[in-house]
């Protein structure tokens, strides 16, 4: 049809035109001591930052920073960081939405890739594989601009 506004050549929408691993670091510092049965469940602290950057008039990168620390008893068990990006074009978005689409919208279809990464990566260095919880970027979205208003 030619006023549905999803085939309107006005219509705002953005494409994922490529995503990868853009830094990929995994340690197991104490292995194989680390990969013997633990007496308690590891404890994993994660933190998550997205970033942007414009690259040409409607083509930006995303990327999305997982900082992940597993711990047992005193010990280290694995350490890991991954920067997953995808370049992303935006057509017909008013500047003043691009961050939101960018970092709520793209890092929310991106996240089950990285997911998938952060999974295969645990589970390749002697772990049960680590499924990272769902995230509502919408919300981390909403603190990050309190945090710097």
């Amino acid at each position: 049809m030619a006023n549905d506004p999803q085939t309107s050549d006005t219509a705002p929408r953005f494409f994922i035109k490529g995503q990868y691993i853009k830094d990929l670091s995994f340690e197991n510092p104490h292995a194989p001591h680390s990969l013997l049965a633990l007496q308690e469940k590891p404890k994993i602290d994660l933190s998550v930052t997205l970033k942007s950057q414009k690259l040409e008039e409607q083509h930006y990168e995303i990327t999305l920073h997982f900082a992940m620390r597993s711990t047992g008893g005193d010990k280290t068990l694995f350490l890991m960081e991954l920067d997953y990006a995808a370049l992303v074009q935006v057509v017909n978005i008013p500047d003043d939405k691009i961050e939101m689409i960018l970092f709520i919208d793209c890092a929310f279809a991106v996240f089950p890739f990285a997911r998938r990464v952060v999974s295969d990566v645990t589970r390749d260095g002697g772990f049960p594989a680590l499924m990272l919880e769902p995230i509502d970027f919408h919300a981390l979205y909403l603190h990050n601009r309190q945090q710097r208003a």
